[in-house]
């Protein structure tokens, strides 16, 4: 990346509304950017359920947080946005939370306004910081970037308990406080939604989540109302999920898998995906003069979907 993964990402937002697909894994987001979509998003939802198998509610930690960032940006060029909870603490623990997802190569970090344990942002019953402790943490996220274009995400949950003008207000104090983008979560409708956007004038982060107290908008509208990025934070987990229990309760039922065939992703597929070629050609170099018995490889010579078949006693995918 020529520019700073948090220049990068204003600078895609300038053109237009971004759609950021959230990416349970490495290999997900490869496949995000492969599709065409200009950023992702590491969802604390997402990789509590999919990493930990357990809720939402302030279990990760960020030591956990910044491997799998860091797995993220290693596999991909564009940005990723990170959502880091409530900073993992207070002032001194957001300090060092920048500092860690920065040099991780995040482009962005999200900080809410839940008090700890936190709860998901579509459920009810959820406890907000006064919005001074809230600014507090912003202030100290701005000041320990080290790259002024890294983005600070402000998140507010206080629609649900203070209603949409409570939510704009905090909004508000959180621009003034140094929060680049404000992330307003759970509105209720689409005039909600654009008077959030006529009130605060800074980015704004749309979440599209399913089965959550905001409804499904379209992109076109959300961009007609100035939104900045529309998130699909679990929309890939979920899918991926109910396509395992269907794959599940096929392989019970029958006896094996013939029919998932035409579902799959194939050997190949997969294997283009993460570069496989790449690595091959990588040991072919490395052992070019070393007459270990490596096999000549003819350079213009495509493996075919069953090609390793023979090497998965020592190399197994699974």
């Amino acid at each position: 990346m020529d520019v700073s993964p948090g220049l990068a990402l204003r600078n895609a937002v300038e053109k237009h509304t971004l759609q950021v697909p959230g990416a349970p894994s490495a290999l997900v987001a490869r496949l995000i950017e492969q599709a065409g979509f200009g950023a992702t998003y590491l969802s604390g939802a997402t990789l509590s359920a999919n990493t930990l198998g357990m809720p939402d509610v302030g279990l990760l930690t960020l030591p956990e947080l910044v491997q799998h960032v860091t797995y993220l940006t290693r596999n991909v060029t564009i940005p990723v946005i990170v959502d880091a909870d409530t900073g993992f603490g207070e002032v001194i623990n957001v300090l060092r939370t920048v500092v860690e997802l920065e040099a991780a190569g995040a482009a962005a970090m999200q900080l809410e306004d839940q008090v700890l344990p936190k709860r998901c942002g579509h459920l009810s019953g959820k406890t907000l910081v006064d919005p001074t402790a809230m600014c507090a943490k912003i202030r100290a996220a701005c000041e320990a970037r080290f790259d002024p274009d890294f983005v600070i995400i402000a998140r507010t949950d206080a629609r649900d308990s203070e209603g949409l003008d409570g939510a704009i207000d905090r909004a508000l104090k959180y621009v003034d406080a140094g929060a680049d983008w404000i992330f307003p979560e759970a509105l209720a409708s689409v005039d909600e939604f654009q008077k959030f956007s006529e009130e605060v004038p800074v980015p704004l982060i749309a979440n599209m989540t399913e089965f959550g107290k905001s409804p499904l908008l379209e992109y076109s509208l959300l961009a007609e109302l100035g939104y900045a990025a529309v998130l699909y934070p679990v929309t890939l987990l979920r899918v991926a999920m109910r396509a395992m229990e269907i794959a599940l309760g096929e392989i019970s039922v029958s006896g094996h898998q013939e029919s998932l065939l035409p579902k799959m992703q194939t050997r190949a597929e997969l294997y283009e995906l993460l570069d496989y070629d790449g690595f091959q050609e990588q040991d072919r170099r490395f052992f070019e003069f070393a007459g270990d018995g490596k096999e000549e490889y003819d350079e213009g010579e495509e493996f075919e979907d069953d090609e390793f078949e023979d090497d998965e006693s020592e190399e197994d995918e699974d």
